[in-house]
């Protein structure tokens, strides 16, 4: 069938023929709009991407594939080693691959060699809609994962600087750039007739920073976690949200200079709409997909599946109400950063795709439309130059001016003036749009990209020199530090948490505990209960143990609320599953292999159990924990205390060594004693001078004994923990720490260890020795 048939077919309904889509999209797309249909790009695309019979295109299908896919390699070889190049010289890996297009383009290779640039790039519609439809979802790959590295925290508690300079930033050089599209000559329109849509494209391409750009270049200036550089990003998302909807309403629903108000109504009103559900019901839907489809497919990478209908999806809902698809995959992409487990597992197995692929088609496909002839006399030099000082202008003094407004001082409105100015992939996406719908035209299209090439270009060194007179003081220091500590810890790592029960003293418990741990750290967790009859699930079971862990949940994360660090007592995810004993070991074994960090263990006898005593299920869950990858906790009741009564007052003992798995114990004994108000007794036992080697010299030990206490103060500090510090002289470590249990009436030690391989579980004699004489309850650390 032939390409004007199909259009004619599928409009037909609106009283009209069109012979060619070309008529669609130019002569009649104001008589489509009149009619009040929602035009849009995606519609646009689909439209043009019809199939061009062999005839035209003068080439075998074979032929089409071969052209197509030497066009993908010169692509990615040439975009990612202009990438790499870029990078080395200290500029973002974008602008490389723009360039590669330009290298690759008409302006480079096809005026040096104009036969073979026609061999590979040749003239035909159906061989440049291959292309572009790796492009078009190299657009929504990149939205995705913008969306993915988009903090929301940051609009939150920046909201008032970050609102102000973000409404400033839009609205001087949007007014700036729709009075440059207005006094433009009718010759570098497209069509003079609709100057009022090309001014808005023009204005909104000029008012963009793209978030992409900007967070590239804050990370490599070394300030992403700084408070102006959170103010910048945060400015930025908002900045580049509004921008997204402005740009997708104006590219739906305008045409020929005329606006229709109902269509406006419906995109505003529907683009409000999608927001908020997302935001609130959809935010719960995507986490429940991820974990649903990690727990119950088997197949290879199932989550990213499942991450990519949902971009798709949601393209085509934004797609619906008439904005544009990236909006869709933007917010998909900061619903998944949000999701509570696999964040940067997801995030690393999707940047890496696009990183290598979808990135360097998209910005070398950007960089072939760059025609540079245009800048070939000195009038067109002057319009670039033209475009770039107006975008600066009005960026630079709009976001300076919001800054102060929103309360910043000279020296970081400054510096957030001039990190707003960078433009780069945002500008890029929109110009494409805007060619695709005929708003702009190649030398429009060329200019913008020039402009956001020379913004992007001249914002790192700016922005170095900026942010070099801003030296971290008072609290930001301090946040500082603690961001910087809690890298190399591993409790702020954790994403999800399971919890292995029975109904014995041990299970209470590690119920108890392991629900103050994840209510605190705010961790998604599940439980598997031990009892008689069939397995089920349920969200909020009247099993003791599940209703331990819920009640202990709640108490954790009100403690975060309390101290501040949290703005509501939302508590984590809590799944309960009950299993027969008879499945115990394979039950655990098939649930860890859904991802899980961290172990909570409270069975009776796991620890005394093995598969010589013909104990098959308990000797199987030692041999879990051997073979767990993550860290693991045994809960050992002791003691004439009930469990829950232990909880109500902890009074925790630390033993130290200075081994990693012993600084990992008192990472999750500070986290407890947070979430209880608990005060830390940390203790190293450091052994007499007269057992020294003659290497180390006498008083060594104990230097390093206080130096280990005093890192754990300095946690429990960060942390709100109270920590007393204490370092013994003993050859009997085990007597000492006992004695101290007595001494300071101790109800629970938290020690790290790590398992030794055997029959059944074993620690090492010391601490096989502290869990046969401890008078109090005690929590084994494994990792």
């Amino acid at each position: 069938m032939e390409r004007a048939v199909t259009v004619s077919l599928s409009l037909e309904g609106f009283g009209a023929e069109f012979k060619s889509i070309e008529q669609v999209t130019n002569k009649n797309f104001s008589y489509l709009f009149n009619q009040g249909v929602m035009i849009n790009p995606t519609l646009l695309l689909v439209l043009t991407s019809a199939p061009v019979p062999q005839a035209e295109s003068g080439a075998s299908s074979e032929q089409m594939v071969a052209i197509f896919l030497m066009e993908i390699v010169l692509m990615l070889f040439f975009g990612r080693l202009l990438g790499e190049l870029m990078q080395r010289i200290g500029q973002p890996a974008v602008m490389g691959q723009l360039i590669a297009g330009v290298i690759i383009g008409p302006s480079v290779f096809g005026l040096m060699m104009p036969a073979a640039y026609k061999m590979i790039f040749p003239d035909v519609v159906a061989q440049k809609k291959m292309i572009d439809a790796i492009s078009q979802l190299g657009i929504l790959m990149l939205l995705l994962l913008t969306g993915m590295e988009t903090d929301l925290r940051l609009v939150s508690r920046m909201r008032r600087t970050a609102f102000f300079t973000s409404l400033s930033g839009i609205i001087f050089p949007f007014t700036c750039g729709y009075l440059l599209g207005e006094f433009l000559p009718d010759s570098m329109l497209p069509d003079p007739s609709q100057r009022l849509v090309t001014s808005l494209f023009l204005a909104t391409a000029l008012s963009i920073s793209s978030v992409k750009i900007v967070a590239m270049v804050i990370m490599e200036v070394g300030f992403l976690r700084r408070n102006v550089g959170q103010i910048i990003l945060a400015s930025a998302i908002l900045d580049d949200t509004i921008g997204w909807i402005i740009i997708a309403i104006i590219g739906g629903i305008a045409s020929g200079g005329s606006v229709n108000l109902k269509v406006v109504g419906f995109a505003f009103l529907g683009t409000i709409a999608f927001l908020a559900v997302s935001f609130t019901l959809g935010r719960r839907v995507v986490a429940y997909v991820i974990r649903w489809t990690n727990d119950n497919l088997i197949i290879d990478m199932p989550v990213i599946t499942a991450i990519l209908i949902l971009m798709i999806l949601m393209s085509l809902i934004t797609d619906y109400i008439g904005v544009h698809t990236v909006l869709g995959a933007f917010v998909v992409g900061i619903l998944v950063g949000q999701s509570p487990i696999l964040t940067k597992h997801i995030e690393e197995q999707l940047r890496g795709l696009i990183v290598a692929f979808f990135a360097p088609v998209f910005f070398t496909v950007a960089g072939r439309e760059i025609d540079l002839t245009v800048l070939k006399s000195f009038y067109q030099i002057k319009i670039a130059l033209l475009f770039i000082l107006i975008a600066s202008f009005g960026k630079v003094v709009g976001c300076y001016l919001g800054g102060r407004v929103g309360g910043l001082g000279t020296k970081e409105a400054r510096a957030l003036a001039i990190g707003m100015n960078a433009r780069g992939s945002t500008e890029v996406i929109v110009a494409t749009i805007g060619l695709s719908l005929g708003v702009l035209n190649r030398d429009l299209f060329t200019l913008i990209v020039v402009m956001a090439i020379a913004t992007t270009l001249v914002t790192p060194p700016l922005l170095r020199w900026a942010l070099s007179r801003i030296p971290p003081t008072g609290e930001e220091k301090e946040r500082l530090e603690r961001e910087a500590a809690e890298a190399k810890e591993f409790v702020p790592k954790l994403e999800r948490l399971l919890i292995a029960v029975d109904g014995s003293l041990d299970g209470k418990l590690a119920s108890t505990l392991a629900g103050l741990f994840a209510g605190s750290r705010k961790i998604m967790t599940t439980v598997l209960e031990l009892g008689q009859g069939e397995r089920r699930q349920t969200l909020i079971p009247k099993d003791k143990s599940g209703e331990l862990v819920k009640s202990s949940v709640e108490v954790g994360a009100r403690s975060q609320t309390e101290s501040g660090q949290e703005d509501s007592a939302e508590t984590p995810t809590l799944i309960v599953n009950r299993m027969s004993v008879a499945e115990l070991s394979e039950g655990i074994r098939s649930e860890i292999q859904k991802g899980y960090d961290m172990l909570f263990l409270g069975i009776r006898h796991v620890l005394t159990s093995s598969r010589e005593n013909g104990e098959e299920n308990m000797g199987g869950v030692g041999d879990l924990i051997q073979q767990f990858k993550g860290a693991s906790a045994l809960a050992i009741a002791k003691g004439n205390e009930k469990p829950e009564a232990t909880t109500q007052a902890l009074r925790i003992l630390v033993p130290m060594t200075g081994t990693d798995y012993s600084r990992r114990g008192a990472e999750v004994a500070v986290a407890l004693a947070k979430a209880s108000k608990a005060r830390v007794t940390v203790l190293h036992v450091s052994p007499p001078s007269d057992e020294m080697d003659v290497i180390r010299r006498p008083n060594e030990p104990l230097v390093a004994g206080r130096a280990l206490v005093k890192e754990v103060q300095s946690l429990g500090k960060r942390e709100g923990v109270s920590v007393r510090a204490l370092v013994k002289v003993s050859n009997t470590p085990e007597t000492a720490i006992l004695r101290q249990v007595r001494r300071g009436g101790h109800n629970l030690i938290v020690v790290g260890v790590k398992v030794r391989p055997g029959e059944k579980l074993f620690f090492g004699r010391r601490i096989a020795v502290l869990l046969d004489r401890s008078p109090c309850s005690v929590l084994l650390v494994n990792s």
